[in-house]
């Protein structure tokens, strides 16, 4: 046996016990749960975020509050916007009377 056929065998055996990295997919390895619900007032701000950090997507009918009283919406709004820079969370407005909520791990595209 000569010296390349030795080496052939060698890198034979080297290329049967290599391992390749398997690739994990970024954000949750769970379903997502994109929820609707009304943005009622600033009552709202709290439960929202809490469904959020859990991981849904919401998306927000707010059409009612903005109708209703214009100022508490502009506020609601606002406190949201807060949450979602403090997270890193992606809030967008679409259409009119709607909102997109998603966590860290969804981003919305624009």
């Amino acid at each position: 046996m000569g010296f390349f056929d030795r080496l052939k065998k060698f890198a034979q055996a080297e290329e049967e016990q290599m391992e390749l990295p398997t690739e994990q997919p970024e954000g949750p390895s769970e379903k997502v749960t994109v929820r609707v619900d009304n943005l009622q007032g600033i009552n709202d701000v709290e439960r929202i975020e809490k469904l959020v950090k859990d991981g849904n997507i919401m998306f927000l009918k707010v059409f009612d509050l903005q109708k209703k009283d214009l100022g508490q919406f502009k506020q609601t709004v606002q406190m949201l916007k807060r949450r979602c820079i403090q997270y890193g969370w992606d809030i967008v407005g679409i259409e009119e009377g709607y909102m997109v909520l998603a966590p860290k791990f969804a981003k919305i595209a624009r």
